[in-house]
C-alpha cells in the first residue's frame, strides 16, 4: 500500500500499512486498480471520440461515479467495489469493440471476480507506478487527485440533471494521460485544464442546486435541539436531504444537519419544511464523539464518513456512493429504514438553546448588497477581505485558522466556505455598516459562488482579482481542495496561503514552479501573515 492523496497521510509522506482515514491495504489496492482500469477506459474513450463514436451517457456517468468513489472517506466497502470495477472494465471492452483498430490502451487488464483477486491485482498499480521521474509522477498525481474532486462535483451536478459532454471528455482525457509518457509542459497544461474544467463542473452544480432549491438567503440556524425524535443528515447531498424532509413530514421527527450540510438551511425550497430544525455538531473529523451522542438515526450522503464506533454503528446509514462494511446501505432514495430507526431511538428529551449561526451568504446574497460593500470599501470602512476556508481535519496546526479570524482587524470581512469554517463558525465578529463580518458562502461544493463574488468585485473596481483587497487563506484535506486550487490557478489568482501542511505528493521542483508562477506559500503564524498582507 502507498497512499498520499490526503493531508493527514502518515508521517507526512504516505500511508503504507493502513490509511489514517481507516482505509485498509486491500481497499487501497482495489482503488488503485480501479483508477488504472478507468485510465484504460479513458484511453479507449479518447480514441472513440476521435473516430466520431458517441460515448453512451451511462459510460460517462459511470466514469464520474467510479472516480469519485476513490476520493478520501467515500467508500471503504470492498464488496461494493467489485461491480464498479467490473462495470468499468465491461464499458471499456464494449467501447473498444467499436474502434476500427480495436483497443488502443496498449493492453487490457482482465479484472478478477472477487475482492481478494482485485486487491492482489491492484498491488501493481499504486501511484508510484505513474512515472519513474518523481516530478512527472507528482504532476500526474496532482492531475488525478484534482480529477477526483472534479468527478465529485460532476456526480453531484448529474444527480440534479446538469451535465456537459465536454466535462466527461476531459475526465477521459486526464485519466488516459496517467498511462502516457508525458513531459512537464504537457502535464502542467493538463493540470491547468483540470482547473478550468472544474470551474465548469462547479458551475453546473451551482445551477443544479439553485435551479432546484432556489438561491440561498441569509438564515439564522439554531445549534441547539428541539424535544422529539431526530434524524441527522451529513455529507453534501441536497437531494437526499430533500427526500428525507419529504418522507418525514408529519411524522413528528425533526431533521438536523451535520458538517457540510449546514448551508442547506439557506435554500428556500428546503427552509419551507417546518421540521427542518437546526444544525448539530461540527466538522467531519469529530463525528465519532458527536454521532455517539446523537439520540436519533444518522444518514451519510457523499463523502466524509469515518469508521463508526460500536455505540452507533446500528444507527447510521449510507446512501449514494458512500460505503462502510457492516453499515446498512439505502438505495433509490427510500429512507424508510432510517425513519423507522429514528422512531425506535429516544430522540431529544427537551429543548436546548446553544445559540445560533448565520449561513446563506452565497453569491446572490452577497452581490445583492454589493453596492453597500463597494461603498464601504471606498469609504475606508472595509479595509480587506479574507477568504478563510477549505477542509477541516484532525492533524495539529489547524488552530491557526481560528486565531487568524479572531485576530483579523475589525475593519476586515471574513468570507468562508467548506468545513474549515467549523474552527470559527460560531464566533460573533459583529458587522460593518450592517454587513456581517463573517459571511458563510456555503459548502466546498459552493466554491463557484466565491469565485463569482471575487470576479464581480473585480469588475466593480475595474481591476483584476489579484489587485483586489482580497487574500486567500486555505486549508486542505482531500481531493476536492486540490481541484479548487487548480481552478484558482487557472484563473491566475496568486499569493494563496495554504496549510496546515503542503501536499506530500508535491516535489520540491513542482513546488518551486508553483511558487515562481503563482507565489503559493505555506501559512506561517496568524500575526506574521496578517502583517505581511495588511502591512
Amino acid at each position: 500500500m502507498f497512499c498520499n492523496q490526503c493531508e493527514q497521510t502518515a508521517k507526512g509522506t504516505g500511508c503504507t500499512v493502513k490509511g489514517v482515514c481507516g482505509k485498509t491495504d486491500e481497499t487501497s489496492a482495489i482503488q488503485d486498480l480501479l483508477i488504472h482500469v478507468l485510465a484504460e477506459l479513458g484511453t479507449v474513450a479518447v480514441a472513440a471520440r476521435e473516430e466520431g463514436i458517441e460515448i453512451p451517457s451511462a459510460v460517462n456517468l459511470l466514469t464520474a461515479e467510479a472516480v469519485f468513489s476513490t476520493l478520501t472517506n467515500v467508500n471503504f466497502d470492498d464488496e461494493r467495489f467489485i461491480p464498479i470495477v467490473k462495470n468499468v472494465a465491461a464499458a471499456r471492452d464494449e467501447l473498444a469493440g467499436k474502434l476500427k483498430g480495436g483497443c488502443s490502451c496498449g493492453g487490457v487488464t482482465k479484472v478478477g471476480a472477487t475482492a481478494a483477486e482485485l486487491s492482489k491485482q491492484g498491488e501493481a498499480f499504486s501511484v508510484n507506478s505513474f512515472d519513474e521521474n518523481p516530478d512527472l509522477r507528482s504532476l500526474k498525481q496532482i492531475l488525478i487527485y484534482g480529477l477526483k474532486g472534479v468527478a465529485a462535483y460532476v456526480d453531484h451536478a448529474a444527480i440534479l440533471g446538469q451535465q456537459d459532454p465536454a466535462v466527461y471528455a476531459f475526465l477521459h482525457e486526464a485519466l488516459a494521460a496517467s498511462l502516457k509518457p508525458l513531459g512537464m509542459e504537457e502535464l502542467v497544461a493538463l493540470c491547468m485544464k483540470c482547473g478550468e474544467v472544474n470551474l465548469r463542473a462547479m458551475e453546473l452544480l451551482d445551477a443544479g442546486n439553485t435551479g432546484t432549491y432556489g438561491h440561498p438567503v441569509p438564515t439564522e440556524v439554531p445549534l441547539g435541539a428541539k424535544a422529539g425524535k431526530a434524524i441527522l443528515v451529513s455529507g453534501h447531498d441536497l437531494k437526499d436531504l430533500r427526500a428525507i424532509l419529504e418522507q418525514t413530514e408529519g411524522t413528528g421527527i425533526n431533521v438536523y444537519t451535520h458538517g457540510e450540510m449546514l448551508p442547506c438551511h439557506g435554500y428556500p425550497e428546503l427552509k419551507k419544511f417546518n421540521h427542518f430544525y437546526g444544525h448539530y455538531g461540527t466538522a467531519w473529523q469529530n463525528q465519532l464523539k458527536e454521532f455517539a451522542e446523537f439520540p436519533g438515526s444518522i444518514l451519510m450522503t457523499t463523502n466524509c464518513i469515518q469508521k463508526p464506533s460500536e455505540k452507533y454503528i446500528g444507527d447510521i446509514y449510507t446512501t449514494g456512493l458512500v460505503g462502510w462494511p457492516g453499515v446498512t446501505h439505502v438505495l433509490n432514495g427510500d429512507f424508510s429504514e432510517v425513519i423507522a430507526k429514528a422512531k425506535e431511538l429516544p430522540g431529544f428529551p427537551a429543548d436546548t438553546d446553544k445559540g445560533s449561526v448565520l449561513c446563506g451568504f452565497a453569491r446572490n446574497a452577497v452581490l445583492g448588497v454589493a453596492d453597500k460593500v463597494i461603498d464601504a470599501v471606498k469609504a475606508g470602512d472595509i479595509r480587506h477581505f479574507f477568504l478563510v476556508g477549505g477542509c477541516d481535519g484532525a492533524k495539529p496546526g489547524r488552530n491557526y485558522y481560528t486565531e487568524f479570524v479572531e485576530k483579523a482587524p475589525k475593519d476586515t470581512i471574513i468570507l468562508t466556505l467548506a468545513c474549515g469554517k467549523f474552527r470559527f463558525f460560531d464566533k460573533k465578529l459583529g458587522d460593518i455598516g450592517g454587513i456581517p463580518r463573517l459571511l458563510d458562502i456555503g459548502q466546498c461544493n459552493d466554491a463557484y459562488s466565491a469565485v463569482q463574488i471575487a470576479v464581480a468585485l473585480a469588475g466593480a473596481f475595474e481591476c483584476g482579482v489579484n489587485e483586489l483587497p482580497l487574500s486567500f487563506i486555505l486549508s486542505w484535506y482531500e481531493q476536492k481542495a486540490v481541484s479548487i486550487l487548480l481552478t484558482l490557478l487557472h484563473l491566475g489568482i496568486k499569493d494563496i496561503r495554504i496549510g496546515p501542511s503542503l501536499p506530500a505528493f508535491i516535489t520540491p521542483n513542482v513546488l518551486n514552479f508553483l511558487v515562481e508562477n503563482f507565489n503559493i506559500m505555506p501559512i506561517s503564524t496568524p500575526d506574521e501573515d496578517l502583517k505581511a498582507i495588511l502591512g
